[in-house]
């Protein structure tokens, strides 16, 4: 007999180690959020839009700068280390130099090849932003001079810069400067004329001007106390402005920070409102269904096909807005009226699949109400699109305030939002670039970060997606 299998039933001892496997049971929410903390993307996004808030609604109790405060002294400068500036008298007339002893007008068929760049070029006095004072010596034959300003060292006749006047005689021999000067280097050329051409030579100076603020400016924008005992010819620390200044001398980070609350406000309030009415419609649509729900998408496809701009520009004629003001309240409007059927549409269909669920009709075997139904079943259910339909929707709004306020038809200045304040920059792009690369940046990195964080909750409130 060929011996067989017994198999050993022995129980186990005490000191062996038994493979025990378990799971904590997860709802569907703390299940998301774990899926959704796997998601390095969208949890930065996450911190983004969180930091986004903070700037929006701490910052200004950080940062108390007045955003419409125009510092003239710091107009246009980009972003830099803290600054000083000179005390100065406040500004009085200046005389020009008018030689007594030398003739006013050329010689008679005076030739041109004959004038001599001038000489002596120098400033009178020390060159602030209040005034640049330049003198030189007179040129034998010279009916006048034209003097000329540039940024960057001339190459020839045809590259001297601005022409900022031509004296009428040739015995005066200085001028001033006051055209909105700024702590940069000019170069400043003087060329001699005969009273109508000018000669092929120049003589060239550079000069850097040094910030210069009188004692009742610095007093009214709070730089100094009017009992300081601070005196002319010294030295004071000017308001810093990390982020720059724009073209009126405000200072950048406080015009973000209030454009942040004007920008968020209308990308996130309007969103809402009209994800709201597209939950309620479309939720009525699909949970009746039927010649009712026919008859409520239709209405929902005429409204998808009205243009945006063309009931923006209505709104605006309707509330009496006018060129040049802001027309928040008719950009609210046509969003909200006009940006619900998407919502509507998902959460209709979101709504057909669940009613036809089996435990939807067990519901309605043990008695429940549509009101139950609605409440505990088919609204929990859709919280998942409807998060996901409201996150993709906020960047859409604060995109469509920018594109509206940057050709002037969304907020007006001197009210700052994003948009409005990159139809500013985009003026002085080629000559002061971060007037408008700060709000493009900030336009870029918040749509960026919904966008992000609207795929990680795309993925991470997918049931079919769920950890097992």
């Amino acid at each position: 007999m060929s011996d067989s299998f017994v198999p050993d039933f022995t129980p186990a001892s005490h000191g062996q180690s038994l493979e025990h496997l378990s799971r904590p049971s997860l709802s569907y929410w703390q299940d998301a959020w774990i899926r959704l903390r796997q998601n390095t993307r969208a949890i930065i996004s996450l911190y983004i839009v969180v930091g986004l808030a903070l700037f929006t609604l701490a910052g200004p109790l950080l940062w108390q700068v007045d955003p419409a405060l125009q510092d003239l002294n710091q107009i246009s400068q980009a972003p830099s280390l803290p600054k000083r500036a000179l005390l100065a008298d406040p500004y009085e007339r200046w005389q020009p130099i008018i030689l007594d002893d030398f003739p006013s007008e050329p010689e008679t068929d005076m030739d041109l090849t004959l004038l001599t760049a001038p000489t002596g070029v120098d400033t009178l006095g020390e060159p602030t932003t209040q005034q640049i004072r330049l003198r030189w010596n007179p040129v034998v034959g010279a009916g006048g001079y034209s003097i000329y300003r540039n940024q960057h060292v001339p190459e020839g006749l045809n590259d001297l810069g601005l022409p900022l006047a031509t004296t009428l005689g040739g015995n005066e021999i200085s001028y001033e400067d006051r055209l909105n000067l700024e702590q940069r280097e000019y170069y400043y050329s003087i060329v001699p004329t005969d009273g109508f051409d000018e000669a092929n030579s120049y003589s060239t100076i550079k000069v850097v001007p040094t910030i210069a603020i009188t004692r009742e400016e610095a007093i009214h924008r709070g730089l100094i106390e009017a009992d300081s005992d601070i005196q002319i010819g010294e030295s004071l620390s000017l308001r810093f402005h990390p982020f720059g200044t724009d073209y009126l001398g405000r200072d950048m980070l406080a015009r973000l920070m209030q454009g942040a609350r004007v920008s968020l406000f209308i990308g996130i309030c309007a969103p809402f409102l009209f994800v709201l009415f597209g939950i309620l419609y479309g939720g009525f649509a699909g949970f009746f269904g039927g010649q009712l729900d026919s008859l409520l998408m239709r209405f929902a496809d005429f409204v998808v096909a009205l243009p945006f701009l063309l009931f923006m520009i209505l709104f605006k004629i309707a509330f009496g807005i006018g060129p040049g003001e802001s027309g928040v309240v008719p950009m609210l409007i046509a969003l909200i009226l006009l940006g619900w059927p998407a919502t509507a549409r998902l959460v209709r269909g979101q709504v057909l699949q669940i009613r036809n669920n089996g435990y939807i009709d067990a519901a309605r075997l043990l008695g429940a109400k549509n009101s139950y139904l609605i409440i505990r079943h088919i609204l929990p259910n859709t919280m998942g699109v409807i998060l996901v339909t409201l996150t993709f929707a906020v960047p859409g709004a604060i995109f469509t305030e920018a594109f509206l306020s940057f050709i002037g038809m969304g907020v007006a200045p001197p009210t700052p939002s994003w948009g409005s304040m990159c139809n500013e920059g985009v003026k002085t792009m080629l000559s002061h670039p971060h007037e408008l690369i700060f709000p493009a940046l900030f336009i870029s990195v918040t749509v960026l970060a919904f966008n992000l964080l609207g795929d990680g909750l795309t993925e991470a409130l997918d049931s079919r997606m769920r950890s097992r």
